[in-house]
């Protein structure tokens, strides 16, 4: 579950904060509003994504940790 105000590491090492939960006008689907700590850029991403599991050469870790 996404938590709004939560701040969480990409698993890239980038640091954002949760803004909003938000609805795709299209599809009704939940989108996160998140921005980058590093340069305020406002970002989103569908919510059913946010917890994906990456698995890719050498990594093997949810996309977005808590901090």
């Amino acid at each position: 579950m996404v938590k709004v105000g939560a701040k969480y590491k990409h698993f890239k090492g980038i640091e954002v904060e949760v803004l909003h939960i938000a609805k795709d006008c299209e599809n009704l689907e939940d989108m996160v509003v998140y921005r980058e700590l590093s340069d305020n850029s406002i970002w989103v991403r569908p919510a059913k994504n946010w917890s994906d599991q990456i698995v890719r050469p050498g990594i093997n870790q949810p996309r977005f940790v808590e901090i």
